[in-house]
């Protein structure tokens, strides 16, 4: 019986690069150093990665301070773009499934993203009280292997599952010792997994 599941967010549980894209243009106008115009499919190839790891992809010609400063702007629009969504960003049966989840098991989030998204997320789809705990690469600056690491050592978890969907998630899990379950309804693909499941309603058979 799985008792702890950890969960990824874009790709996994949600998918807002439409809005994120726009949020990112307006912050790559304002601040004017590149040319360049993100899209869904753009992002959906970067999301998963590190936040260094994504500016460093996306922006590779500004030096390390525009780099940041242009990153910090994209995140501010993207949280305030987010903010004012009203459209349903939640992937088929997530909101349900974590209810029913959380019934049995305790669920928690690991994410690649920046401080407070993950607060974000968790208001926006109504489910605070169903998440036991979380962690992410803009409170820890590590990758999301090791951030798993820390949220299993600080909630005593000797066992745990991780569902995400891409690759990178992948090997974050074989750095944590845990097993991977795949999305494959997300935004990548991946060589390995312990199970994947095409809808997120699939682990309350598990």
């Amino acid at each position: 019986m799985i008792k702890n599941i950890i969960f990824d967010v874009d790709g996994t549980l949600w998918d807002t690069t439409e809005v994120v894209a726009k949020a990112w243009n307006r912050a790559i106008l304002e601040v004017g150093e590149i040319n360049a115009v993100m899209t869904s499919p753009i992002l959906k190839k970067e999301f998963g990665k590190t936040m260094d790891v994504i500016a460093d992809d996306l922006f590779p010609d500004l030096n390390s301070e525009n780099k940041k400063m242009l990153l910090e702007k994209c995140c501010e629009y993207e949280h305030e773009d987010l903010r004012e969504n009203t459209d349903d960003l939640l992937f088929a049966n997530v909101k349900e499934t974590l209810i029913k989840l959380s019934q049995k098991c305790n669920l928690f989030i690991v994410s690649n993203c920046q401080c407070g998204y993950i607060e974000l997320f968790m208001k926006k789809a109504g489910i605070e009280k169903y998440i036991k705990d979380f962690e992410c690469f803009g409170n820890t600056g590590k990758c999301k292997g090791e951030s798993i690491k820390i949220l299993m050592k600080r909630n005593n978890l000797d066992d745990a599952v991780y569902v995400g969907d891409t690759q990178g998630d992948y090997e974050a899990t074989v750095l944590a010792g845990i097993p991977f379950i795949f999305a494959k309804y997300g935004f990548g693909n991946v060589e390995d997994c312990y199970l994947e499941i095409s809808d997120i309603k699939e682990l309350l058979n598990l």
